[in-house]
């Protein structure tokens, strides 16, 4: 298995160890809930140094990735981040990713651990002679900052205003207790927070000091398994969970990141706009459990006698104290608070739909403040 630059610090904080697609990673150091809870109530610090990257240079950069993704990347401004969908040609979703523009002529794209070959071999196979496409991930460690004090703690670290860096920007260079870094306003989890970027060599010594400038405001060292509530509770989707090569976006709820009606095409564009026009077969949507059990990906979930879809993703909700999952079911054959079951080991449980998301998000505005 691989590890990332703060490998040792995991160990050290005593992070109990998992192989997560590939990488030897922290599920949980002091425990799942009191991770999550510290996220929503302080800061939490993630490694997500497994995360890939991949950086599009050239003079067809612009095209190649207004190509590729369902956003619109031309509406972007320099230093603005993007999160969108790559589609294959029926619409089913190759990856989802951030988009990061420093010009026209320059851009990374940051993308699921999982899928890393895979999203390099496809945006290189439809690349032309002018754009350079080359796989990073080698030269980055990437530090996840989450949590209404994440600012107020990595301001100790920084002479730069972090104010000033509004919801989904980024600065490309910012000196972070004397190191280098890319810092932007993005995360997984609901939550305000930052993603900072870095050189691997760099990591560990960064990780130290914003656990230690966080100490007056409870920040924990936070492991996957928090990150996967966090983001589930918010309703963030999971590529390979809402999102798959047999799921589209539209049917994810991710209607508002396909631009259909952008001047370039897309691939996959043709195909969902049919789609958008003769009826999305199928939705995603949230089910609480009435009766005692965790929904779990792949269980069944049942209208009657009928099947009419399955949970993508369930949990423990942390924040709401109950038993919650996302099911991908045919679309209108569940109204909200309509009753339904689940089959859980075979035995069908009781539950009914909710409203999405399960927690709202706590996002900054657009203008920092």
């Amino acid at each position: 298995m691989k590890r990332t630059p703060v490998f040792s610090r995991h160990t050290a904080l005593g992070g109990r160890m998992v192989d997560f697609a590939t990488w030897e990673l922290p599920v949980q150091y002091s425990g799942i809930i009191a991770e999550h809870e510290a996220v929503r109530t302080a800061a939490g610090l993630f490694d997500v140094s497994h995360m890939g990257e991949i950086a599009i240079r050239g003079a067809g950069a612009l095209d190649l990735v207004q190509h590729l993704v369902t956003g619109d990347v031309a509406k972007l401004r320099d230093r603005q981040v993007l999160y969108s969908m790559l589609c294959y040609e029926d619409g089913g979703v190759v990856d989802d990713l951030l988009v990061y523009r420093h010009s026209a002529t320059d851009f990374l794209l940051v993308v699921n651990a999982s899928n890393t070959d895979k999203d390099f071999a496809w945006i290189r196979g439809h690349a032309s002679s002018d754009t350079e496409v080359a796989n990073v991930s080698a030269s980055f460690a990437q530090l996840a900052l989450q949590g209404p004090r994440a600012q107020d703690i990595l301001q100790q670290l920084t002479h730069f205003p972090l104010a000033a860096i509004p919801f989904f920007c980024f600065e490309p260079q910012v000196s972070l207790s004397n190191t280098s870094v890319l810092i932007s306003r993005t995360g997984y989890t609901g939550e305000d927070g930052f993603e900072i970027y870095l050189a691997s060599d760099d990591a560990p010594t960064l990780w130290d000091a914003i656990l230690h400038a966080g100490q007056a405001y409870g920040i924990v060292p936070a492991g996957l398994g928090a990150r996967d509530t966090l983001r589930f509770e918010a309703g963030l989707p999971l590529y390979g969970h809402e999102l798959d090569q047999d799921i589209s976006p539209l049917e994810a709820n991710l209607g508002p990141f396909v631009k259909l009606k952008k001047q370039a095409t897309f691939l996959g564009q043709r195909a969902l706009q049919i789609q958008s026009e003769t009826g999305i077969p199928r939705e995603l949507v949230g089910i609480s459990m009435t009766d005692r059990g965790i929904p779990r990906p792949g269980c069944a979930v049942m209208k009657g006698h009928v099947k009419v879809g399955h949970i993508t993703s369930g949990t423990y909700s942390p924040t709401r104290k109950e038993n919650l999952g996302l099911a991908l079911v045919v679309r209108s054959s569940i109204g909200v608070g309509e009753e339904l079951s689940v089959i859980v080991r075979g035995k069908p449980l009781l539950a009914q739909r909710i409203t999405l998301p399960f927690y709202s998000k706590r996002y900054r505005s657009n203008k920092g403040t």
